[in-house]
């Protein structure tokens, strides 16, 4: 097809193309006047060429020619005198025959496109998002996220699963978050929700009869961001199998992963099987769900060891503690610092430590209140060596846990302690099937359509917090990937299930009937997962923050700010929705 924009890519032409008559389109990056010749940098997506205009070219126009409006220039290509080793394009350049500008750049850049050292304010960017999609660097992360939803795709078709796309109007699930909430015109007074995940109907695909379902699917949640997690919606690579089990799932995952990752990266990817850590496993070992295993350090349970501690900050808590080797020469500061972390940053009451000499004598921090014998035994269980540091963190458990997973992190951060350049997963597996809610009443802990271990008769005969489900996370460099469960088919598991967490039969039927009246009719057993594209291309493209690889994200208070986008609208709108504002009680 003949382009009478263009001919070549500017990133594209190379030796070989000397003496040829070309004609390239793109953005004016760079305008250079020496008076008698002109130079311009001329990028498109695929990189930069270098124009030159001279004096004698005839061309008129060049006083209109501004950064960032686009032109397409014809010329011919000579090798360059002055070689630029920088770029690919750097052994030739165009010597221009005629330039005509396409697009004016009629305001003044709010801020310079690829320059670097820039600190540009984020909200300006995200207002001005179509300029900053320009680029290098962000434009190349969303060319990065294009290829790695062809390569999910590809793999989901090399096993042989099918795409099928489900509602966005649906209905409300309790799944974890607030629902996102339309109101019906065609029906006063009530609401569709947009989905937080496709949850029942791939259910459903699987009493329908599809085997294995797949889709890239837009899950919407009315959460606070996060540095790894985008307000509002996201996306996520949803599949389900039937007649599978956990292992089949984790088959599925181990061949899909490692695969994509291979195919976007050159860091030393696990190919599996991955690392298999018990939820309760983690939390004592790593303080979290997620674990970092690029980070060598491990929580130890000091508790029984502190037992009868005349010691006042230890006495009668939960007592956890990291080892870290080679912390001779880390001065007084590095644990003035490290305390002032855990106090500000984690809420902890304070963060204890001592130091261990070549002799392995105990100095400095809490020394003197750690007697022989308990020194002995700290020892012992730890594995102390000389010349390192004992950190400790004393509460009621749960705050016990998390911090020592943060300060963990932390030090891990500070020390260089973590393996560079590759990707290391796991699966976090055991879910506790619930756990109780802030208000002391139980709640699941995961999805609620899981399948409990043991069947109804765990949930017949067991103290609900000490039943576990088929559910399991996969977790890459202290990043939450994907989330799955073996999932619960059975009419009389559903309403137990529910029932534990304080639902009635009726709730039940009311809010997923179709899901409970699918069960009567000969569902297989089926399981799945779904793998979060937004922090996959996050850690592909070696990003910290989410926004940096979705195109026309929100900000951090949930703000599209290049659309104005939550906005007030027309009373008339309102009015066809059945929905009248009552501001004066908003808090």
């Amino acid at each position: 097809m003949v382009n009478e924009y263009k001919t070549h890519n500017c990133g594209e032409l190379r030796q070989s193309d000397v003496n040829k008559e070309v004609r390239l389109a793109g953005f004016v990056q760079t305008i250079r006047n020496l008076g008698k010749m002109i130079f311009i940098d001329l990028r498109d997506q695929n990189g930069i060429t270098q124009i030159v205009i001279s004096e004698e070219s005839g061309i008129e126009n060049v006083k209109d020619i501004t950064k960032e409006c686009t032109i397409t220039v014809t010329g011919d290509v000579v090798a360059r005198s002055s070689k630029n080793d920088k770029i690919p394009t750097g052994d030739i350049e165009v010597i221009a025959k005629t330039v005509t500008i396409l697009g004016k750049c009629r305001n003044a850049l709010p801020f310079e496109i690829n320059v670097e050292g820039q600190n540009v304010r984020e909200d300006l960017r995200l207002e001005y998002r179509f300029l900053d999609l320009r680029n290098e660097n962000i434009h190349k992360n969303i060319l990065l996220r294009s290829k790695i939803l062809k390569d999910f795709r590809n793999a989901m078709d090399e096993l042989e699963f099918t795409e099928i796309q489900t509602p966005i109007l649906a209905n409300s699930s309790p799944e974890g978050a607030r629902d996102f909430l339309v109101p019906s015109r065609l029906h006063p007074g009530e609401f569709y929700a947009l989905p937080q995940a496709p949850q029942q109907f791939k259910q459903l695909l699987m009493v329908s009869g599809f085997e294995k379902y797949y889709q890239i699917a837009p899950c919407f949640r009315d959460e606070d961001p996060r540095a790894d997690r985008s307000p509002g919606e996201f996306y996520q690579l949803d599949f389900e199998m039937s007649f599978a089990t956990q292992e089949n799932v984790f088959e599925v995952i181990q061949t899909i992963l490692p695969k994509v990752f291979k195919e976007n990266s050159d860091w030393k990817i696990d190919d599996g099987p991955f690392v298999r850590i018990p939820f309760n496993e983690a939390m004592e070992k790593y303080g979290t769900d997620k674990p970092d295993l690029r980070n060598p350090l491990i929580i130890s349970d000091l508790t029984e060891i502190f037992e009868g501690t005349e010691f006042n900050s230890f006495k009668d808590k939960t007592v956890k503690a990291i080892f870290v080797e080679n912390m001779e020469e880390k001065p007084r500061k590095f644990f003035d610092n490290m305390s002032e972390y855990a106090v500000n940053e984690l809420e902890a009451k304070g963060l204890a430590w001592v130091k261990v000499d070549q002799e392995n004598n105990l100095n400095g921090g809490i020394s003197k209140f750690i007697d022989d014998n308990r020194k002995a035994k700290i020892f012992e269980k730890m594995q102390i060596k000389p010349n390192s540091a004992i950190f400790f963190i004393a509460d009621e458990y749960e705050k016990a846990v998390k911090i020592a997973g943060g300060v963990r992190v932390k030090l891990g951060q500070e020390l260089d302690l973590l393996e560079k350049n590759v990707y290391k997963f796991c699966f976090i597996v055991d879910f506790p099937m619930y756990e109780l809610s802030d208000e002391g009443t139980i709640d699941f802990n995961h999805n609620p359509f899981s399948m409990p271990q043991g069947g109804l008769e765990a949930l017949n005969t067991k103290d609900p917090l000490s039943i576990y489900a088929y559910q399991y996370d996969a977790v890459c460099n202290g990043y939450e990937i994907l989330s799955g469960a073996v999932r619960n088919h059975d009419q009389d598991i559903m309403v137990k299930a529910f029932e534990i967490a304080g639902y009635t039969e009726e709730d039940v039927k009311g809010r997923f009937g179709a899901l409970f009246n699918a069960f009567s009719y000969g569902t297989p057993p089926h399981a799945g997962a779904a793998a979060g594209i937004d922090r996959i291309v996050m850690l592909l493209a070696k990003e910290d923050n989410i926004r940096e690889v979705i195109a026309f994200p929100k900000n951090k208070k949930a703000r599209d700010l290049l659309m104005n986008a939550p906005s007030k609208v027309f009373d008339k709108q309102l009015e066809e929705v059945h929905i009248k504002l009552d501001l004066e009680n908003n808090n």
